[in-house]
């Protein structure tokens, strides 16, 4: 059985502890309170921003998996992505996080 935090709770939770680590989290677009899935746009001093989403894998878990990192040249298309993203599932929540190595948010297992 999988035992899911509900999602506006480990949002507020992800958002305290990029703070507590000298970072700024924003939710870009809130999902489902309960059962909502987590999109994490990790930057760093506001530019290389990367979109990393729960996939499901052959095991029955959910690894975080990067599905879009912003191309330097084309920056308006990982704004898009977000958006086409957000339209396709109204229960998704946009979060980012802004912080020094923020790949360390991400917990697998």
């Amino acid at each position: 059985m999988d035992a899911r935090l509900p999602a506006h709770l480990e949002v507020s939770g992800l958002l305290r502890r990029v703070e507590a680590e000298g970072g700024f989290g924003m939710v870009l677009s809130k999902g489902e309170r309960d059962a909502g899935t987590l999109m994490l746009v990790l930057v760093e001093k506001g530019r290389d921003s990367r979109a990393y989403e729960r996939m499901p894998q052959l095991d029955g878990t959910r690894s975080w998996t990067l599905s879009k990192a912003q191309d330097p040249e084309k920056p308006w298309e990982f704004s898009e992505f977000l958006d086409r993203r957000g339209a396709q599932d109204p229960d998704l929540w946009i979060v980012e996080l802004d912080v020094s190595d923020s790949e360390r948010f991400i917990v697998n297992g």
